[in-house]
């Protein structure tokens, strides 16, 4: 007869994520809050440093940040913080978000350097599918003889970026109806990966880590529904949002477009937030967040070689 102790760690580990993974095995160590923490601090840190380095000029002027990520600083500055420290916050709630969530899971605090490479070759591995369906959802039309496009222009095919970057300060923020674009013209290649980059990281904790709990919360204990049902409708509604945000946004009290709306890149977002929160589920935040930072850096170097104007 087992002892109570070893019972109750064993249904620990059994329970801390949706499929069961072998204890200390590479799947259950990698899907850790912790490993969360050492994985993403160098993301992290590439997006602060490039957000302030790269395109120096341009930046003086009007600074490009991802929205989820001016959302957090907004947040963070109702909440009483300074300007000074502004910058600084958001990184920090998603170390404190994990620190919370290591503690609550009381699994172990290691981590194994050698596990930092396989992690990043799962993330493009992962990345890859989001790459081939983004590029069969925006293929252009072909003639009925199915010979070539319908236009003698260059292709419109594309890889849909799924960063939402937001323009702050300078003339380039003025306009109400166009607060956010995917694409600025001070743009460049380093811009968009050091947005991509940042993506993963605040897209990833606000509409899966943050807003598919509030979901869960709001339709399984206020509605009372029941929990598969209120899974699925808050991974769906996430997704919805989440590809909702990348043509609609919300920043410094504005509504304004960003993305001129398509069917085509609506859907695909809607599946690839879909993705996401399924892969959340399977392997915790830090190689969901990894996948969608690298699928964006794939995407933007695949759109500059073969698809730029």
């Amino acid at each position: 007869m087992a002892r109570p102790g070893r019972k109750s760690e064993k249904n620990i580990y059994a329970t801390a994520q949706l499929l069961n993974y072998a204890r200390d095995s590479y799947l259950e160590r990698t899907s850790r809050p912790v490993y969360a923490i050492a994985f993403l601090v160098p993301f992290i840190v590439f997006y602060e440093l490039g957000t302030l380095l790269i395109n120096t000029d341009v930046l003086n002027q009007s600074q490009v940040r991802v929205v989820a990520f001016v959302w957090l600083q907004n947040l963070l500055r109702h909440l009483g913080t300074g300007s000074r420290f502004a910058w600084i916050a958001p990184p920090l709630v998603v170390v404190i978000i994990l620190v919370g969530l290591q503690i609550a899971s009381r699994k172990q605090w290691y981590f194994c350097l050698s596990d930092y490479t396989p992690m990043v070759c799962e993330c493009i591995f992962l990345a890859v599918p989001l790459i081939v369906l983004s590029l069969f959802f925006n293929s252009p039309p072909v003639n009925s003889d199915n010979s070539a496009p319908l236009s003698s222009a260059r292709p419109r095919s594309r890889v849909v970026v799924a960063a939402q970057p937001v323009c702050l300060g300078g003339e380039s923020a003025a306009p109400a109806d166009y607060l956010a674009a995917a694409r600025p013209k001070t743009h460049s290649l380093m811009t968009d990966i050091v947005t991509g980059v940042g993506a993963g990281i605040y897209e990833e904790l606000v509409f899966r880590l943050i807003l598919i709990c509030a979901l869960m919360v709001l339709f399984q204990d206020l509605i009372g529904m029941g929990h598969q049902n209120a899974v699925v409708l808050s991974v769906l509604v996430s997704a919805a949002l989440f590809s909702a945000h990348h043509h609609i946004v919300w920043v410094d009290g504005r509504l304004g477009r960003s993305a001129p709306f398509l069917w085509t890149e609506f859907g695909f977002r809607t599946i690839a937030g879909v993705y996401f929160a399924i892969l959340f589920a399977v392997r915790g935040f830090g190689i969901t967040a990894g996948t969608h930072a690298f699928y964006d850096i794939i995407a933007t170097i695949v759109n500059a070689v073969f698809f730029a104007p």
